[in-house]
C-alpha cells in the first residue's frame, strides 16, 4: 500500500550518481552518447524497426507494437520512416512539439471515449465519498476519513491545500502537458503528462510515438475541487495500468506534478513553460536535473507520508 504524497521536494535522498542518466524511454537510445526523446536512431545504422528493438523497455510494449504492425501495417511503417527522417538533436537537446500535439489530440477525446485499461470514466467524488454528510465535518477530520480509507488499498492519493492546488490548476490551463522521468534500474523511462479537465492522464513516451494520440493512459489522477472553497482541501487519488506501473512508480509521478507545477522556483516551473511553448529550447536532461536535485529518484520510498504545507 502506499500513502499520501507529500512534497515533490522532500522526499527521500538524493541520487548519488550522474552515472545512470541515460535515457530510456525511446524509440532508439543509443549504445553510446545521449539523444533526445526526439532524436532519430541512434549511432549505428539499420532498420527502425530493429533499432526500436534495441530499446530496454520494448519488451514491455510488444505486444502492442506488433499489434499496431498487424492491424496497421501502413500506420507502422510511416511512423518508423517518421523517426528517421527526424534530424540528431545536440546532447541534452529535443523537440517536443510533436508530442505535445498528440497528447492534446488525446486529451480532446477523453471525454468522447470510454475509458481503456480498466480507467474509471467521469469518476466523480460521490461515487467514493458521501460529499453532503462529510460537508458537516472539519477539514482535518475529512483528512483523516480519505486517508484511513485509501490506506488499505494500492493507490496514490492526497488531501492537497486549496492554495496550492489553484496554483497547480492555474499553471495546468496555461500549461497542460509535461515531460516527466521515471527512475527505473536501467536508466530513466519518460512518460508524458496531459491535464484534462481536474484529470491528469500520464502515458510513456514510447506508447506516444508509437501509438500517436491513440496511446492508452497508464495512470489518471483524479483531483476533486468540490471541498476546495468551503474546506479549503482538494482530495485526489488514482488509478493505474497495473500490468505497466506499480504503486511507487505512480507516487514518483504524482510527487512530480507537485515539484513542477506547485514550486516557488521559477527555474523549475520554467521547464514546463519551456516544454509547452518553447518545445525546441526543451532539454530533457533539466527534468532529470531537477529530481537529482529535490531527492525524487530511485530511492523515493513507497512509505506513508504527507502533504504538508
Amino acid at each position: 500500500m502506499a500513502g499520501p504524497l507529500c512534497q515533490g521536494w522532500g522526499l527521500g535522498a538524493a541520487l548519488r550518481s550522474r552515472a545512470a542518466l541515460r535515457p530510456l524511454g525511446l524509440l532508439a537510445p543509443p549504445a553510446r552518447g545521449v539523444l533526445g526523446p526526439a532524436a532519430g536512431t541512434g549511432a549505428g545504422s539499420g532498420s527502425g524497426e530493429a533499432a526500436l528493438e534495441e530499446n530496454p523497455f520494448y519488451g514491455k510494449y510488444r505486444h502492442k507494437i506488433q499489434e499496431l504492425r498487424r492491424s496497421n501495417p501502413d500506420v507502422f511503417e510511416s511512423r518508423m520512416e517518421k523517426r528517421s527522417e527526424v534530424k540528431k538533436q545536440p546532447v541534452g537537446h529535443s523537440k517536443q512539439g510533436e508530442f505535445i500535439r498528440c497528447m492534446e489530440e488525446k486529451a480532446e477525446g477523453l471525454g468522447n471515449k470510454t475509458s481503456k485499461g480498466g480507467f474509471t470514466r467521469d469518476k466523480t467524488l460521490d461515487s467514493i465519498l458521501n460529499v453532503e454528510m462529510v460537508k458537516e465535518k472539519s477539514a482535518g477530520e475529512i483528512t483523516q476519513i480519505w486517508n484511513q480509507y485509501f490506506s488499505a488499498k494500492d493507490t496514490v492519493y492526497a488531501v492537497i491545500p486549496a492554495d496550492k492546488f489553484d496554483l497547480i490548476w492555474k499553471r495546468a490551463q496555461k500549461c497542460p502537458s509535461f515531460l516527466y522521468a521515471l527512475p527505473r534500474k536501467e536508466g530513466y523511462e519518460f512518460f508524458v503528462g496531459q491535464w484534462s479537465g481536474t484529470e491528469l492522464h500520464f502515458t510513456s513516451l514510447i506508447n506516444v510515438q508509437t501509438q500517436g494520440e491513440t496511446a492508452p493512459s497508464q495512470l489518471v489522477l483524479y483531483h476533486y475541487p468540490d471541498l476546495q472553497k468551503e474546506k479549503g482541501i482538494v482530495l485526489m487519488t488514482a488509478e493505474m495500468d497495473s500490468k505497466f506501473l506499480v504503486v511507487h512508480d505512480a507516487q514518483c509521478l504524482a510527487n512530480q506534478v507537485q515539484l513542477f507545477y506547485a514550486t516557488d522556483r521559477s527555474e523549475t516551473y520554467g521547464l514546463v513553460e519551456t516544454f509547452n511553448h518553447r518545445s525546441s529550447e526543451f532539454k530533457y536532461m533539466s527534468v532529470i536535473a531537477e529530481l537529482e536535485q529535490s531527492g525524487l529518484g530511485r530511492e523515493l520510498r513507497p512509505g506513508q507520508v504527507s502533504d504538508k504545507s
